[in-house]
């Protein structure tokens, strides 16, 4: 499994009554409507989390950095 970190977003596509997903690397995906909405929301729901934890990790550090100083 490939656990390279890829920045670029992916190309999607609607082609006859698939939806497309080129993806880094190579990857290529093609799903059904319902698949691709479904995938949608478990990506936009992942992305939110991550994005948190970020802030988080970034919070801590600065309260840690904080308290060094003090």
């Amino acid at each position: 499994m490939d656990n390279k970190l890829h920045d670029e977003p992916s190309v999607v596509t609607a082609e006859h009554g698939q939806v497309l997903v080129d993806g880094p690397d190579g990857v290529a995906v093609s799903l059904t409507p319902d698949a691709a909405a479904e995938t949608s929301d478990r990506l936009l729901h992942a992305a939110a989390e991550a994005q948190g934890q970020i802030l988080t990790e970034e919070l801590a550090e600065r309260e840690k950095a904080a308290r060094r100083a003090s």
